[in-house]
């Protein structure tokens, strides 16, 4: 599991009890081991690395990549080939289920009135979500041909708190975020699924009926944050597309090498 990142550090403390080991895995050094965590430290796009990581796990939390839009190269190494050589340390050892960190950004081209369910076509808004469309392709070929189960978390906005109006719906908890991943890895048959990561918000654009069996039921909500953030943040142009369509300020990004 990638534990040094914003969620990899939640994750790390809130599904401790559910593993009587927890590997952690980060291109950094982790030195703030508990007793039951060991670490292995490095870069996803080394195969060898991958492959002995996945040896002799159970599951497999996959948060790692690039975070963010960046250039092609850096997108095709952390986040393209490093998920094949997860994948390819899961089949080679083993390990029956994968929990992975998608996108919105995988879907980020449909517009918030569409009410998309799991369903819908892909329509990546960058760079960055080509490379969850990679992700959610291959994890559905390693479940129709080698039986490795996946849940693909497309994560919306998940920070401490609301940052902005649009977190007031795409907003995603720690806790909830925690609640997902912990869903994923206990639910008694997940097949290949595909599940929105939001919070219990106001404002829902999506549909995340498809995702029932994995039993999550967010717990937390934006609505308290809302006058604080209406307050600080005045409304965006409705017109806007980052306003239109789920990706948000990622569909109005150029090229990131340009």
């Amino acid at each position: 599991m990638t534990a040094v990142g914003r969620l990899g550090t939640e994750l790390r403390h809130g599904l401790a009890p559910l593993a009587r080991e927890l590997r952690l895995a980060d291109r950094a050094e982790i030195r703030d081991l508990a007793p039951n965590e060991t670490a292995m430290t490095f870069d996803l796009a080394d195969e060898a690395a991958c492959l002995a990581a996945c040896e002799g796990v159970d599951a497999i939390v996959h948060f790692g990549g690039t975070p963010v839009e960046a250039p092609w190269a850096e997108i095709l190494d952390s986040s393209i080939r490093g998920t094949y050589h997860i994948y390819e340390g899961a089949r080679k050892h083993g390990v029956p289920r994968i929990v992975y960190a998608s996108s919105v950004h995988a879907v980020g081209f449909h517009r918030m009135e569409d009410q998309i369910d799991a369903a819908a076509p892909l329509r990546p808004d960058g760079l960055y979500g080509v490379s969850k469309c990679f992700a959610e392709s291959l994890s559905r070929l390693y479940w129709d041909k080698f039986g490795i189960e996946t849940a693909c978390l497309r994560i919306f906005s998940s920070f401490p708190e609301p940052k902005d109006r649009r977190n007031l719906w795409s907003w995603l908890s720690f806790g909830d975020c925690v609640r997902l991943a912990a869903a994923a890895l206990t639910a008694p048959r997940i097949g290949h699924s595909i599940a929105f990561g939001l919070s219990d918000n106001a404002v829902k654009p999506v549909d995340n009926r498809l995702a029932g069996h994995l039993g999550f039921v967010p717990q937390d909500s934006a609505e308290p944050f809302r006058a604080a953030v209406e307050a600080a943040h005045p409304p965006a142009d409705p017109m806007a597309p980052g306003t239109l369509h789920l990706g948000g300020w990622f569909c109005e990004m150029g090229h990131p090498e340009d």
